[in-house]
């Protein structure tokens, strides 16, 4: 019999002994296939996907950083870190 109701989205299950990991944001889903490929778009879907999640302190700090970002690359990659893209 397994139990696939205690694990969590990273697939660890608390067992109540030792130290506790750190806890990883959720990432919501954001639908950027098949959208607007223009950068500002793009940062706009996962900003909002971000908020509409219960997040928008994350929402901040991902547009900081794709702001902050030297290319188109990098800000895809920034995005992918922040949101389950679909």
């Amino acid at each position: 019999m397994t139990d696939e109701g205690n694990t969590s989205r990273s697939g660890s299950a608390s067992t109540g002994s030792g130290p506790s990991l750190p806890t990883v944001p959720r990432e919501p889903l954001c639908r950027l296939i098949g959208t607007d490929g223009n950068v500002f778009s793009i940062i706009g879907r996962v900003r909002r996907a971000l908020e509409h999640d219960g997040q928008p302190d994350r929402a901040r700090e991902f547009v900081k950083r794709v702001f902050a970002s030297k290319s188109y690359d990098e800000a895809l990659a920034l995005c992918l870190e922040y949101v389950e893209v679909k």
